[in-house]
């Protein structure tokens, strides 16, 4: 016979799996009565509800959805050519110099702006001021030599010239008179001693001697005469001289004239307001009229030119509207008028040049920049246009919806958009004018759906 000995603790570890099989066990059997429990309480839920709603297929109907409408309106749609340009400057001067000297200064640089007559470059024109003053003092000379020839003839300065009124005139003139006078006196006496000597009353010696006073009388007076004319001609030549300086004057002055444009050239104006693109000189260099002194860019207006096909060239004409859009402003539009068509048409590509003048006050538009634009022309269509608010993008199926409202029912609509203006956007297929489309809630609407407005 055997004895076994169980130690404390091997008794311990029995009786806590004893205890754990028996909490195991119940928690079992409680599991298993709520299951069947809740399976016969949720069958019985499930009959009342039956009865209740008098069967499955009587579902609660869905709320009406809420929406705003507009009108879809029909506008007159203007006719239009579209083409693709490019602006260029209305006016590109490649300003130069009309004188040969030296830089001294270059007061603006290239992006800025110019008025008219702003000085763009300065040269050294100490040269052409010296000349200038030599030209000056050539005139005061000039005029001094009018003052001398007119004193010779006793004229004041600017008087009237009369060849009669100078003092070797008048004393010619003088002495003409008294010769005359005194061959008046002889011829009479040689009358009277004439008649004397037929009547035999005085001697023929006597009578010579009168007819010789008369003889030399007329001598006198044709010395005299020829006298006067000399004094009239030396006048005359004396005039001539005050002509001759008044045109040295004239000269001198014109001298000066030509002194004060060197002057003149030194300074480098723009010719017309716009900006500088280019200043390819610098101070220090030495320029020739050949060198360009700076370019000079008219950009308003600016100019478009566009490359329209020959079979639209027949409907432009000069005054016709102009609208464009570019790339650095795609939230503008432009606005321009035709000035020109070329009347010839390009061989290669069968496009005439369109040119038109744009507005660019605020220097948005840049030489060079590539335009899209449409000329409006005669006439037009009608188009569909409603609110942006009542299209929609689906984005499944890449289309355009719109909801018509039908009395309270929504009717889907898959459109063609065109062109958008303002707040609306042209439908050019899907919907009719005067037919009244939802413009909010749309991505609650489907076909059929009721509606609330």
């Amino acid at each position: 016979m055997s004895v076994s000995f169980i130690s404390p603790n091997t008794r311990t570890g029995a009786l806590l799996c004893l205890l754990l099989a028996v909490v195991l066990f119940g928690a079992t059997s409680c599991g298993r009565s709520a299951s069947k429990a809740d399976a016969k309480g949720g069958a019985r839920a499930e009959e009342g509800a039956g009865d209740r709603g008098g069967g499955a297929g009587n579902a609660p109907e869905a709320a009406p959805v809420a929406v705003t409408t507009a009108k879809a309106e029909a506008r007159e749609v203007p006719s239009y050519i579209q083409s693709t340009g490019s602006l260029v400057a209305e006016e590109t001067s490649d300003v130069a110099s009309q004188a040969s000297g030296q830089v001294v200064a270059t007061p603006v640089g290239v992006g800025a702006f110019v008025r008219q007559g702003n000085v763009i470059a300065r040269l050294n024109d100490r040269d052409a001021r010296l000349r200038l003053q030599q030209a000056q003092a050539g005139v005061q000379q000039a005029i001094a030599g009018v003052r001398q020839a007119e004193a010779r003839l006793g004229l004041r300065p600017g008087g009237a010239f009369d060849a009669s009124a100078i003092p070797e005139a008048r004393a010619a003139s003088a002495n003409l008179e008294q010769a005359q006078a005194e061959l008046r006196l002889a011829e009479a006496n040689e009358r009277r001693y004439r008649a004397l000597v037929e009547t035999g009353d005085t001697a023929v010696s006597t009578y010579d001697q009168f007819r010789t006073q008369r003889d030399t009388a007329r001598a006198r007076v044709n010395a005299a005469r020829q006298q006067l004319e000399s004094a009239l001609n030396t006048a005359r030549q004396s005039n001539q001289a005050i002509q001759t300086a008044e045109s040295a004057v004239s000269s001198a002055r014109a001298q000066v004239a030509i002194a004060q444009k060197a002057v003149a050239d030194a300074t480098i104006r723009a010719p017309y307001a716009g900006y500088i693109s280019n200043r390819p000189i610098a101070v220090g260099e030495y320029v020739t009229p050949a060198a360009v002194i700076a370019t000079v860019l008219r950009t308003n207006p600016i100019k478009l030119q566009l490359q329209v096909p020959e079979a639209e060239v027949p409907f432009i004409t000069p005054g016709m509207g102009v609208s464009l859009e570019v790339d650095a402003h795609r939230e503008r539009k432009f606005a321009g008028r035709v000035t020109a068509v070329n009347p010839a048409i390009d061989p290669v590509s069968r496009a005439a040049t369109i040119e038109a003048a744009v507005e660019n006050g605020d220097n948005s538009l840049r030489a060079g920049m590539f335009a899209t634009a449409r000329i409006v022309r005669q006439g037009g269509s009608h188009a569909v246009y409603v609110p942006r608010a009542a299209v929609f993008s689906d984005q499944n199926t890449q289309s355009y919806r719109v909801f018509v409202i039908d009395k309270d029912t929504a009717k889907l609509r898959v459109v063609q958009i065109g062109t958008e203006e303002g707040g609306s956007i042209q439908i050019l297929s899907g919907v009719n004018a005067d037919e009244t489309v939802a413009t909010s809630n749309l991505q609650q609407l489907f076909e059929g759906a009721r509606v609330r407005q």
